[in-house]
C-alpha cells in the first residue's frame, strides 16, 4: 500500500471485520459508532450455517467490537445488509436472518434498538430501507444467488434449481417496517414486458442495486437478464426508477447490445475475475445524489463514463470526470458538498492495485487518496472491494480492505484535500 493518508485500522480485537457495501453508511451517532460485521477467517465459501456476527466499534472507546447480534444470511460483497434505520440518533439498525419467513420462506430481517436490546422481526429479509425508517424494498436473495452469486444468499438446502425466467408474482417487494405488512411493488413479467426486447424472450430475470432517495420517494433499480449467468459479460442491463409504490416507471438507460459469449464454443471459465467490471456495456453501481439526480457507471451515447442522470423523462445526462475517471468504482457523493465525489477502482491487471479517489466535481482534479493491494487468488464471491463510505460529517472515510492479509476496517481522515479548496498537491 502506498497511502497519502494515514489509514488506521478500526479496532484492536480478534477476528475479521467488514461492513459490505458502499451504498449506505456504516458511521452514526455523530460519527461515534461505526457498525460492522465479525467473522472468523478471512475468506471462506459461505455456506447456510455460517454465521457473521453483527455489531459496532465505539470509535471513542477502547477498540472493543460491541456485538449485538448474529446471522447466517450474509454475503461478502453486502454483508447482511445492515444499515441505519435513523443514522442521525443511531438507535435503530436493521439486518438479515435466516428465520421461518413469510414472503421469502427461510429469511428474514431483525430491527435491533440499542437502547432497549429489543429485537423485533419481520417476516421478509430487506435490501434497502426508505432513509425515512417507514419501508424497505426487497427482492428474492435466492435467486439473486443463482443470476448473480455475489449478492445472493444460498437456500438452506442449497441452491435453487428450477427458478421461473420470469414470474408474475415475484420482483420487487415493499415491506412495511412497523406492520410487517409486504407487497409486490412490480413483477420480472411485467418488466419483460415494459419496452420489451427480444433478448429477453429466453432469459432469466432480476433486480439488484435498489436504492431510494433521500426524501423516500422515488427508488431506482437495475433491471437484468441473461441466458448464461456463469458469464457475467452476458448480463444486459436497464437502469430504472419508480414510485415507491410501483407508479411512473421511467427507464433512464438501456445496454442491451448483441452478445458473441452467446456460442456455444464460448468458455466462461477464460473471462477474468474483473473483466465484468470493465465491460463497455455494463450499468452498475447506480446511487442518488440528491432527490432528481443519479450517479452511475455506464453507457450513453455509445460512450462508457461516469454518468449523472437527471430523473425525467427523456432522462437529461452529463457526463462526470470526462477523461480523468475511466474505471469503473463505487462512487457515492459527500454528505455535505456535493463538490466532491468519493469513489475506488478494481485491482489492476498488473500490480493488483486499486486506488481510493477523492474527485472535485467543480474543479476536475483527481485526487487519490491512497493505493491499496489486493489478493489476486480472491475468487468474485469472496473478494473484498473497498467500497469507501463517508462519515456523517463528511469529513472521514471508511473502508473495507485486506491489504494487510486480513479482512478489516480502516478510516481515513480527508479532511485537509477538502479544506485545501480542492488544490491539486
Amino acid at each position: 500500500m502506498k497511502p497519502a493518508r494515514p489509514v488506521l485500522r478500526v479496532g484492536n480485537d480478534a477476528g475479521h471485520h467488514f461492513f459490505g457495501y458502499y451504498d449506505k453508511t456504516n458511521w452514526g451517532a455523530q460519527d461515534r459508532l461505526l457498525l460492522g460485521h465479525r467473522v472468523p477467517a478471512r475468506d471462506f465459501v459461505i455456506r447456510a450455517d455460517s454465521v457473521a456476527e453483527i455489531g459496532y466499534f465505539n470509535m471513542a472507546g477502547d477498540g472493543a467490537f460491541h456485538v449485538i447480534g448474529a446471522t447466517t444470511a450474509w454475503n461478502w460483497q453486502m454483508g447482511s445488509q445492515l444499515q441505519w434505520l435513523d443514522a442521525a440518533s443511531s438507535r435503530r439498525l436493521i439486518y438479515n436472518v435466516r428465520a421461518k419467513g413469510g414472503l421469502y420462506p427461510g429469511f428474514g430481517a431483525v430491527i435491533h434498538d440499542l437502547d432497549t436490546g429489543e429485537p423485533h422481526e419481520l417476516d421478509a429479509p430487506i435490501y434497502v430501507a426508505a432513509p425515512n425508517g417507514r419501508y424497505a424494498l426487497t427482492v428474492d436473495y435466492e435467486r439473486l444467488y443463482i443470476t448473480h452469486k455475489t449478492i445472493g444468499y444460498v437456500g438452506q438446502d442449497g441452491a435453487k434449481s428450477d427458478l421461473p425466467l420470469c414470474p408474475p408474482d415475484d420482483g420487487i417487494h415493499r415491506v412495511d417496517l412497523e406492520t410487517g405488512e409486504v407487497r409486490q411493488l412490480i413483477s420480472y413479467a411485467e418488466l419483460k414486458a415494459l419496452d420489451h426486447r427480444p433478448s429477453m424472450d429466453r432469459a432469466i430475470h432480476w433486480v439488484s442495486h435498489i436504492e431510494i432517495n433521500p426524501s423516500s420517494d422515488r427508488v431506482l433499480f437495475l433491471h437484468r437478464w441473461t441466458e448464461r449467468v456463469e458469464d457475467e459479460t452476458c448480463f444486459l442491463h436497464r437502469l430504472i426508477t419508480m414510485d415507491p409504490n410501483g407508479n411512473d416507471v421511467r427507464i433512464l438507460e438501456c445496454s442491451d447490445h448483441p452478445l458473441p459469449q452467446l456460442a456455444e464454443d464460448f468458455d466462461p471459465s477464460q473471462v477474468g475475475t474483473f473483466d465484468y467490471e470493465k465491460s463497455e456495456y455494463q450499468i452498475s453501481h447506480p446511487l442518488w445524489r440528491d432527490d432528481r439526480h443519479i450517479i452511475v457507471w455506464g453507457p450513453h451515447d455509445g460512450a462508457i463514463h461516469y454518468h449523472l442522470y437527471e430523473d425525467v423523462r427523456p432522462a437529461r445526462v452529463t457526463i462526470v470526470g470526462d477523461g480523468i475517471l475511466t474505471e469503473n468504482g463505487h462512487m457515492t457523493y459527500s454528505p455535505i458538498n456535493k463538490r466532491w465525489l468519493l469513489t475506488d477502482t478494481y485491482p489492476d491487471p498488473v500490480t493488483n492495485e486499486r486506488a481510493l479517489i477523492l474527485f472535485d466535481v467543480e474543479r476536475n482534479v483527481r485526487h487519490d487518496v491512497g493505493i491499496f493491494y489486493a489478493d489476486p487468488h480472491l475468487t468474485k464471491e469472496n473478494r473484498c472491494d473497498l467500497h469507501p463510505r463517508w462519515s456523517q460529517d463528511g469529513q472521514r472515510v471508511c473502508i473495507d480492505s485486506m491489504h494487510e492479509h486480513e479482512r478489516q476496517m480502516y478510516v481515513i481522515d480527508v479532511s485537509a484535500i477538502l479544506n485545501n479548496k480542492g488544490k491539486t498537491e
